[in-house]
């Protein structure tokens, strides 16, 4: 009788077992096959102290030729033009740090370099994409996540999960954006949640056919599986949906540089009441070949995105948005405590709160410009809140971000 019992009970179990042993089987499959279209062949390895591999590509096999519009695309070297005039790499203007901040790096180069002709690609390993919802999924953002200034609904704010304490501009036509911003390693909440701090480039409605490129920090532990604080970017041709991806892990843009990897740590990092440290970056539109450049710190021009992955930036942008924001995903359903920036308030100011500075937009002359008519918003200030100053060391700039869930922010 016993022997019938687990015959029957294993013609029961069998069919189930077995299909889920071959859909388990053919995700895996689905995972290593997709690590072999992104993790491209080194010419060297570099161990990261935070444990990284930051690979070596040849610059020509790059993910970015992977794309159908760029299978014959030559690569742009340099620049035609930078926004401080013809470019020329030994007359690239080197502006002075202020006394009050620090210069900084990523961590991978303590233990190397990449050589010449070779770019350097944070490895993703089967971990990374397993995390994410789906195969398809890894390297996306889940939903649209843009401020929207004007059109806030605070119903669709709820629903959307996305929190912002942002300046911005609009109603013009901008072909770039410059910041300065310090570096922090907010606390995040949940594993499926982060923080960031970016500019926003903007082309397009918030519907269907947004065009966006974003760059920035974050601290994102679904993303990259820890809490370390890293240079990152971001691209959409479609509002999210089917195009664009953080850093390298889509076919689009094209590195040119060998110092600096896109989703690697960024060290040193702020301290409150401590030594500052900041990032600089520069996204500016060639009026010559109408690519997008970026550039990081005081120098190193990264590479671009091809004009041909856009409709609307093929032109201009129409709004340029730099600031903070974070997934509150209400988990107990309360407000998240996820920081923003070094998830104090703007008022306590320097060495305390984050900061950008030296807010510029590029005009149609290809000049660096101040902004006009610079615009605040957040949805909850009493969670993320935004303040704007000026003043001659740092032009244009404003305080931002803060704890999340206080007794003010339920």
């Amino acid at each position: 009788m016993k022997m019938f019992c687990w015959i029957v009970l294993y013609l029961f179990m069998a069919p189930p077992c077995h299909a889920a042993r071959l859909s388990f089987s053919r995700h895996m499959r689905e995972v290593h096959n997709h690590l072999n279209r992104l993790n491209k062949p080194p010419v060297k390895t570099i161990k990261s102290p935070d444990g990284d591999l930051i690979d070596c590509v040849h610059i020509s096999h790059q993910p970015a030729f992977d794309h159908p519009l760029l299978k014959n695309h030559t690569i742009q070297m340099r620049p035609n033009y930078h926004p401080e005039g013809l470019y020329d790499e030994n007359q690239v203007s080197k502006l002075k740090s202020d006394e009050g901040s620090k210069p900084l790096t990523q961590l991978w180069h303590l233990s190397g370099r990449c050589p010449e002709g070779t770019i350097p690609i944070r490895r993703t390993k089967k971990e990374d994409v397993l995390r994410a919802s789906s195969v398809k999924n890894y390297g996306k953002k889940k939903n649209t996540a843009i401020p929207q200034p004007k059109s806030a609904d605070p119903d669709l704010i709820n629903q959307s999960g996305h929190q912002h304490a942002i300046a911005y501009v609009e109603g013009g036509q901008y072909y770039g954006a410059k910041a300065t911003m310090n570096v922090w390693t907010p606390k995040i909440q949940q594993p499926n949640e982060f923080s960031l701090s970016q500019i926003w480039i903007l082309g397009g409605s918030f519907s269907s056919d947004l065009n966006s490129i974003e760059a920035g920090w974050q601290v994102s532990p679904d993303l990259y599986g820890d809490s370390n604080t890293r240079l990152f970017t971001y691209w959409t041709g479609d509002s999210y949906q089917a195009t664009g991806c953080y850093n390298l892990l889509c076919s689009g843009f094209v590195q040119i540089n060998n110092e600096i990897a896109m989703g690697a740590s960024i060290y040193p990092i702020s301290g409150y009441r401590g030594s500052q440290y900041d990032i600089s970056i520069l996204v500016w539109k060639d009026p010559n070949e109408g690519n997008w450049w970026m550039q990081f710190g005081n120098g190193n021009v990264l590479g671009y995105w091809p004009a041909s992955l856009f409709s609307y930036l093929t032109d201009s942008a129409s709004m340029i948005e730099w600031g903070g924001e974070v997934v509150n995903s209400e988990a107990d359903g309360q407000h998240t405590t996820t920081q923003m920036g070094s998830g104090h308030f703007p008022d306590e100011g320097f060495g305390k709160a984050s900061y950008f500075r030296n807010i510029q937009i590029v005009d149609g002359s290809n000049n660096l410009k101040v902004p006009k008519d610079i615009a605040t918003f957040t949805e909850q200030s009493n969670c993320y809140d935004v303040q704007t100053g000026k003043n001659d060391d740092w032009g244009n700039y404003f305080y931002y971000g803060g704890p999340g869930r206080n007794p003010n922010c339920a």
